[in-house]
Order: C-alpha cells, then sequence, then structure tokens
C-alpha cells in the first residue's frame, strides 16, 4: 500500500523559505510521478508542482514559477518542494499526491506572515 507522508511546514515570515518532504513508505519501494497541491482557507485546492519518476521533467503553477523547486530522492523514496521567497497568499496546507496510485498524504500546514 502507497502511503504518503508530508512534513516540513511551519509558520515563517515574508521572504523565509521552508522545505516540505513527502515520503513514500510503500513497502514494495514503488515510485511513482509526484504533485503538490495546496489549499488556501476558503480555497480550492491549486495544484503547485510536479515531478516525474526519473525527474526529468519539473512543471510549476505560475503562481510559484522562479520560487518554488521541486525534486526528488528516489534512493530515500522522497519528494521535496523547496519554497523561496514565500508570501502570504502561499499560506495553507500542502499536500503531495501520487497520480499513479491515486494517493494523497495528509497535508501540511505553511503559514506565511509578519
Amino acid at each position: 500500500q502507497v502511503n504518503l507522508v508530508e512534513s516540513g511546514g511551519g509558520l515563517v515570515q515574508p521572504g523565509g523559505s521552508l522545505r516540505l518532504s513527502c515520503v513514500n513508505s510503500d513497502v514494495k519501494r514503488r515510485t511513482s510521478p509526484i504533485n503538490w497541491y495546496r489549499r488556501a482557507p476558503g480555497e480550492e485546492r491549486e495544484w503547485v508542482a510536479g515531478i516525474t519518476v526519473d525527474s526529468r521533467h519539473r512543471k510549476y503553477a505560475d503562481s510559484v514559477l522562479g520560487r518554488f523547486v521541486i525534486s526528488r530522492d528516489n534512493t530515500k523514496n522522497t519528494v521535496f518542494l523547496q519554497m523561496n521567497n514565500l508570501k502570504p497568499e502561499d499560506t495553507g496546507t500542502y499536500y503531495c499526491y501520487s497520480p499513479q496510485f491515486e494517493a494523497w498524504g495528509q497535508g501540511t500546514q505553511v503559514t506565511v506572515t509578519g
């Protein structure tokens, strides 16, 4: 069973950085493309970034392009989301998602406030 667990969220001032992690604890160590989504309070869920299994293809929402970087370490079954120059509008719960296994993590909270 694929089980995704996010971590790394927290409270940060505008302009700060955070690195989120998404660990796939699948005992069979199956890999999958991974997408990051976020949901701000009172808003719809928004796609943020995605990465293929081989890391050759990475895509970003316009709102985070140039500030966020998605990467992965398949030896650790982990996908990262490095978030730089954070803005208050980046506040929300961040989720990772495997489209291959249709699995969501439980989310990690990011709050950007000064």
